[in-house]
C-alpha cells in the first residue's frame, strides 16, 4: 500500500529545486510523521471503529474497495488521489516550504488505504503477540524502505526511468488488487449478509 518506489518518484518531482540537506531532512521528518500516524491506527484504530459503531466487516469491505481502486490505478498508471496527490494538492504543495506533513506523510505514505490496511491486519492478528509483532515489523520495514527510496529518489528516477517505474508499479498493482478482493470477500463473509443463502 505504501509503494516506496511510487512515493520516491513523486517526491523527486516535488523536491527537484531543494538543496540536498533540506531534501534529506524532509524525507526523514515525513517518514517519522507517517510512522506515528500509522502506529496510532495500528494500536487504536480498532477502538476508534468500535466507538464510531463501524464493524470490522464493514472496514474490511471498505478497505478492500479502497485497495482495489489503488491497485487498479497502479495497473493502469493513473492517479485518483487515494494514495497520491490531486493536481490541486500538488499545486498547493509546490508553494509550501515544508512538504514533510503534506503531501509526503499523508497522503503519499500514510494514505486512507494504508491506514485501513493497518487496522485490518492488526485486527486479524487478534491480540496474538507473534502476529502483532509481524504486522508492526512489516510496517516498520516498509517505512524504512520508503525512507531509503526517498533518500535515493533522484537516482532511482534516473535509473529506472518512467517506463521502469510504471512496470514495477503495475506488477505491485496486480498483487494489491488480489489482496483487495480477498479483503472484500472476507468483509462480506464476516458481515453475515449471505448467511441465509
Amino acid at each position: 500500500m505504501i509503494g516506496p518506489i511510487d512515493v520516491a518518484a513523486v517526491y523527486a518531482g516535488l523536491t527537484a529545486g531543494m538543496p540536498p540537506k533540506q531534501r534529506r531532512q524532509t524525507a526523514i521528518k515525513g517518514v517519522l510523521i507517517a510512522a506515528c500516524i500509522l502506529l496510532l491506527f495500528a494500536f487504536f484504530g480498532k477502538s476508534l471503529l468500535q466507538y464510531l459503531g463501524i464493524t470490522l466487516a464493514s472496514m474490511r469491505t471498505a478497505g478492500g474497495i479502497l485497495l482495489l481502486l489503488v491497485g487498479i490505478n497502479m495497473v493502469l498508471a493513473t492517479s485518483s488521489g487515494i494514495s497520491s496527490t490531486t493536481a490541486d494538492e500538488a499545486e498547493e504543495a509546490s508553494h509550501r516550504a515544508d512538504l514533510s506533513v503534506f503531501p509526503l506523510a499523508t497522503p503519499l505514505i500514510a494514505g486512507a488505504g494504508t491506514m485501513g490496511a493497518v487496522v485490518l491486519l492488526m485486527s486479524d492478528a487478534d491480540g496474538d503477540t507473534m502476529r502483532t509483532a509481524a504486522v508492526i515489523s512489516a510496517l516498520l520495514a516498509n517505512l524504512l524502505l520508503s525512507l531509503m527510496f526517498l533518500l535515493m529518489a533522484t537516482q532511482i528516477q534516473k535509473l529506472l526511468g518512467v517506463t521502469g517505474l510504471n512496470v514495477i508499479s503495475r506488477v505491485i498493482g496486480v498483487l494489491l488488487t488480489s489482496l483487495a478482493v480477498q479483503f472484500i470477500f472476507d468483509g462480506i463473509r464476516g458481515s453475515n449478509l449471505l448467511s441465509g443463502l
